[in-house]
């Protein structure tokens, strides 16, 4: 039997989400058909779930895929993160990027044949499809009791954040009058880009498992986040016509170098600060609530709390220092 509330958790954060920037975006297409490419993401993620479970039974049964993902056979490696990059890259990655793909591709071409879709529209409509299977990977996941809702809360926006940059070019594409092979091309290119992003953002969330020095590649998990929201964001104000928010201005090399620099000084900072509080909230949920009021217990809460904060704080700091410089630039 269906468990309702654990079906409301899966589907009632990206739904909210897909509400957030349905505000956002002037000119919206009607929310009616942004719940219908909701659906599809959702018949999109169980038609990839099947597609993973098929290439994994074809492919274990001709080249033993299962050892494969413990460990490339020609590597002498005492863990299993080269397999399981292997799998994310040419399994997980390739097929749900794919199937999202031709969730919004489908639909897109039928509509335009009615209406005059805007770039904003079709980014839209990728967010939705994006949604619409992270609600099924959600409800996937806590069926099965393998991830918390907590978790799953925090990794709402992930998918959304793969596949905006093959939204982004699909829009440029569908939307031009004159749709040219470059136009073409950047949509492969921008999905292969989701693909590799999928891939690493996958490797790095299961780096904590190993040993030394392997295990310091999930500090650069949450950082890598951030930088995607970064990018999601950054795309959604050019399909709205707006100029991008600029950080690295400046037309000296050394200039240029020390900019970067800080831009990946705060990602480190901020996606860390976020890596902390997400490991308190895990560290503190098996605790009853009783407990949380022990003198020992709420001075560890403060301590860490007040060390992530200012860790996000600073990292804030940079972000308005490099904004601000480049408005002074600017005007």
């Amino acid at each position: 039997m269906v468990d309702f509330s654990l079906l409301l958790w899966a589907a009632i954060p990206p739904l909210l989400l897909l509400g957030y920037y349905y505000c956002r975006v002037p000119f919206a297409p009607p929310l009616v058909k942004l719940l219908m490419f909701f659906i599809i993401g959702v018949i999109s993620g169980i038609l990839a779930l099947s597609l993973e479970w098929i290439f994994e039974t074809v492919a274990n049964s001709f080249v033993g895929w299962h050892q494969i993902k413990r460990c490339l056979p020609t590597s002498r490696c005492a863990s299993t993160l080269p397999g399981i990059a292997l799998r994310q890259l040419v399994e997980v990655g390739l097929i749900e990027e794919g199937c999202k793909l031709i969730a919004v591709v489908v639909p897109t071409c039928y509509l335009q044949r009615r209406y005059r879709l805007l770039q904003s529209t079709i980014f839209l409509f990728t967010i939705a499809v994006a949604l619409g299977f992270t609600a099924e990977e959600n409800w996937i996941y806590l069926f099965h009791d393998t991830a918390s809702i907590f978790d799953r809360i925090i990794g709402t926006p992930v998918h959304a954040m793969f596949s905006a940059p093959w939204g982004y070019a699909l829009g440029i594409y569908i939307s031009s009058h004159t749709r040219l092979n470059r136009d073409r091309n950047f949509i492969f290119r921008a999905w292969l880009n989701s693909v590799i992003c999928h891939a690493l953002v996958n490797i790095l969330s299961s780096a904590w498992r190993y040993s030394l020095p392997l295990h310091f590649l999930s500090y650069g998990f949450f950082p890598f986040l951030l930088w995607m929201f970064w990018r999601l964001e950054q795309l959604l104000r050019k399909v709205q016509g707006k100029s991008a928010i600029t950080l690295i201005w400046d037309r000296t090399p050394q200039r240029r170098y020390w900019q970067r620099s800080l831009v990946l000084f705060a990602l480190v900072l901020g996606g860390n600060a976020i890596f902390g509080l997400f490991l308190l909230v895990r560290i503190l949920s098996p605790l009853s609530p009783s407990k949380l009021f022990d003198s020992d217990i709420l001075w560890f809460i403060f301590s860490r709390f007040l060390l992530n904060l200012f860790f996000g704080v600073l990292a804030w700091g940079i972000y308005r220092y490099l904004r601000h410089s480049a408005r002074r630039r600017y005007f």
